[in-house]
């Protein structure tokens, strides 16, 4: 089959012929019809994980996608050849930018009807990590209020209509083209970036999810009311992942180093600060799909791009400038999709 991998960290992604994929115990194979990019897929291919997530070139990369069961492993009875599925992989599994997938089914749900291939693929990772910050973390709930950065987004588009949904005052930060967005997604507050200061504006929240910088993290703390949480998504890792993965002494060390300032200026404000790592969840994922059809949650596209543009896609990623999602489609793998289904 086709992929794009690297042979090395800050290499180019290259197309290349790899072994196709076989389904082991619990897995099933996916065709890949749509994948869509992810920050995170920039920062593991420039080798920012290295040391905690290490991977075995060439290592395929891509961490979300919509597609149709191919086959099955042994003991693996969720699925059936033919469904139509999405999913985010686990983190020692990724590699969607593929025509196919060997993946735990553990981390599949079947795509919802409402969405095409494309729009599905756009949302399992953002989607994911929404739910995990908001309902599993924070424990959101009616009346709370909730201040997401960069909210146009992968994460932030998602995270405010989950918010809104669970009844919540939602503030986000966005450019000034972004602003209407935002709002029809269901900010209450939406702060331009360019002309104002949030934490000069906001103050009492509950909750922050930070997917920024170093500096916004830390500006973030003014607007917590005392025992309120700031999760952050783009770092610094605290102890508490380092345990979870696993990670040996040197590892659990250097996070809690990386993580001191923060969580002592946390401490400070009398505040909570934590990091947080999606981990993949198809029960999860399935709850999701519900609230897609009942249209709690759509899908925001940036752009399309082809199998072939997959490079492109990711440049695109890494500019900082995608409004939603960058989504790949990857037209042979839906017609052997279909093929295989039909044979």
């Amino acid at each position: 089959m086709k992929a794009f991998a690297i042979d090395a960290y800050k290499g180019e992604p290259s197309l290349r012929d790899v072994p196709d994929p076989v389904a082991g115990p619990g897995q099933v194979v996916v065709a890949i019809a749509a994948a869509s990019v992810n920050p995170i897929d920039v920062k593991l291919c420039e080798g920012e994980f290295k040391a905690v997530l290490p991977h075995r070139m060439p290592f395929i990369l891509g961490s979300d996608l919509a597609g149709t069961v191919v086959a099955l492993g042994p003991g693996a009875d969720r699925f059936q050849i033919g469904d139509e599925v999405f999913a985010c992989p686990n983190k020692d599994r990724i590699g969607t930018f593929a025509e196919r997938i060997a993946i735990d089914e553990a981390d599949l749900a079947l795509k919802p009807p409402s969405l095409t291939m494309a729009e599905a693929a756009a949302l399992p990772l953002v989607a994911l990590t929404a739910w995990q910050v908001l309902i599993e973390r924070a424990k959101l709930g009616p009346g709370q209020k909730l201040l997401v950065h960069a909210g146009s987004g992968g994460v932030g588009t998602v995270a405010i209509q989950l918010a809104r949904h669970l009844r919540a005052s939602v503030a986000t930060t966005a450019g000034t083209d972004n602003i209407a967005l935002v709002k029809s997604l269901g900010a209450d507050v939406a702060i331009d970036y360019r002309k104002e200061d949030f934490s000069e504006t906001l103050s009492g929240y509950d909750v922050v999810l930070n997917t920024l910088g170093p500096d916004v993290l830390e500006k973030s703390l003014a607007v917590l009311k005392p025992g309120g949480k700031l999760i952050s998504i783009s770092g610094p890792p605290d102890i508490a992942f380092a345990r979870s993965i696993g990670a040996n002494a040197i590892v659990r060390l250097l996070m809690r180093l990386l993580s001191f300032k923060i969580r002592r200026k946390a401490r400070k404000h009398g505040v909570e600060y934590s990091f947080l790592f999606m981990h993949a969840d198809g029960g999860q994922l399935a709850e999701i799909a519900k609230l897609i059809d009942a249209g709690v949650i759509r899908p925001i596209i940036d752009s399309e791009f082809s199998f072939a543009e997959t490079p492109a896609a990711m440049t695109r990623v890494a500019s900082g400038r995608a409004r939603g999602k960058v989504v790949i489609a990857v037209a042979d793998a839906s017609r052997k999709a279909q093929e295989a289904a039909q044979a």
